[in-house]
């Protein structure tokens, strides 16, 4: 599909952004209906995905969506963790409308709850979590594109997409080279220059792990307050005149100036003692 233009071909960054996100490990069951998606079978019984295939359907998927001329019309859905936030970045890019989380039954389907949607495209994370949006899409004649790994099922699929669903850095990459692809088909952003959204932002985050980094950087900066505190401490004042010297005679008149006794010119230096008169 991709071999008529140059410009479709599939890059040698986009190929390590797969590797590195493991899209091309798919598990070891494998059904029937994914089999012309896999390259080769490791020796540990894991099934390598092709990624030339896997760039193909990811084309296809994102015409499809192209082709959509309302892009609030398209509906991407992802009930598992590791898909909402992508989901959610992938609508905000695209504009298109996103469920994630929990699927209200029957929102295809009943015309009465509020919830009701009539959606021209239908996406969606894992078929085998999202059967029930598949299973209505098929009642009211909606198209459907899945991201599929080697075990899913393609039942109501129409575009399926192989890859790894299951990791969150996978899925992350997915939907992150979907929304590139549709934003570069619609001429939004240019080919010829890298898309400034990072991958990252489309990954799924543990909120414990979150919590962890966030304590430990609240400490870290705790721990770098106190350490400069200890070497940024003010400086004592020096003193200059009768309280700087200490012999004899300075530490005599400085008593007698507390009592009122003298009366000195404050200078700098040690000054002559006056005697101040003494009335009655």
């Amino acid at each position: 599909m991709s071999g008529a233009l140059d410009v479709l071909q599939m890059k040698e960054e986009d190929v390590l952004k797969f590797l590195a996100a493991g899209t091309h490990l798919g598990g070891t069951n494998l059904d029937f209906q994914m089999e012309q998606y896999i390259y080769k079978r490791k020796s540990d019984g894991i099934y390598i995905i092709n990624l030339k295939r896997t760039w193909e359907k990811l084309l296809l998927a994102a015409r499809a969506i192209v082709a959509i001329e309302n892009p609030a019309d398209v509906s991407v859905i992802s009930s598992r963790n590791t898909g909402q936030q992508a989901v959610l970045k992938f609508a905000a890019a695209t504009g298109a409308t996103p469920i994630a989380g929990h699927f209200t039954p029957e929102t295809f389907t009943n015309q009465i709850q509020a919830a009701f949607r009539e959606p021209r495209l239908l996406v969606v994370t894992d078929p085998r979590a999202d059967h029930q949006p598949l299973t209505e899409a098929s009642y009211v004649n909606l198209p459907t594109i899945a991201l599929c790994n080697i075990d899913s099922p393609l039942r109501y699929v129409d575009i399926a997409t192989p890859c790894n669903n299951k990791g969150a850095h996978s899925v992350g990459l997915m939907w992150w080279m979907l929304a590139r692809e549709v934003l570069r088909m619609r001429g939004t952003i240019s080919r010829e220059h890298p898309w400034e959204v990072m991958p990252d932002l489309y990954f799924y985050r543990d909120p414990e792990e979150i919590e962890k980094e966030e304590q430990a950087a609240a400490e870290k900066a705790v721990t770098k307050e106190e350490f400069q505190g200890e070497w940024t401490a003010p400086a004592p004042e020096l003193q200059t005149g009768l309280k700087a010297c200490r012999c004899p005679l300075c530490l005599f008149s400085s008593s007698l100036l507390k009592t009122g006794v003298l009366s000195l010119p404050l200078k700098t230096g040690l000054q002559l003692p006056l005697l101040r008169p003494l009335s009655g």
